[in-house]
């Protein structure tokens, strides 16, 4: 059976020969009414922030997982641009062989095209790269400033605990 702030004003003693002072009584059932009554709004209110803070843990824990699936797409999408690129000059300078071979009076023009084609090309990976990078870095700040979230809950969380312990 749940006690409640009610049951304890209404609560009445029979009296015997040399019973309690009713008033004392009366007077400790009320204060004691009072107390558990505000105890029980406290317990709601942290039941409350509990609540609200497991979803906040909860929803950190998810973008978490969304940086940790951004970060390894764009791993993936590097590699592959790495591959790419790598492929794409290996069939420029193949080509530019097999075209020196038969073609020896226009050998020195076409060397020096495919020499700016690749020259493009590193430029062109060098960005990507960088720009990669920076979306790594950028999400790896979004990791750290959800784990600094986080730590700070657990603090906030920790910090319930022991005020919830003393009481």
């Amino acid at each position: 059976m749940a006690l409640t702030p009610l049951d304890i004003q209404q609560q009445r003693f029979r009296i015997g020969l040399r019973g309690y002072a009713t008033k004392e009584v009366e007077t400790f059932l009320e204060q004691t009414a009072n107390g558990f009554e505000d105890l029980q709004r406290e317990v709601h209110r942290l039941a409350d922030e509990n609540k609200k803070l497991q979803f906040d843990v909860e929803e950190h824990q998810r973008r978490e997982g969304t940086f940790k699936r951004a970060l390894l797409h764009s791993q993936k999408v590097l590699d592959q641009m790495q591959e790419n690129a790598r492929r794409q000059a290996d069939v420029i300078v193949a080509e530019a062989e097999g075209k020196a071979e038969k073609l020896l009076q226009h050998a020195q023009n076409r060397v020096a095209e495919l020499q700016d084609s690749i020259a493009a090309l590193k430029r062109q990976r060098i960005q990507v790269e960088e720009e990669i990078m920076f979306v790594i870095e950028t999400h790896r700040r979004m990791l750290e400033a959800g784990r600094e979230s986080a730590r700070e809950s657990d603090e906030y969380a920790g910090k319930l605990k022991v005020l919830k312990s003393a009481k």
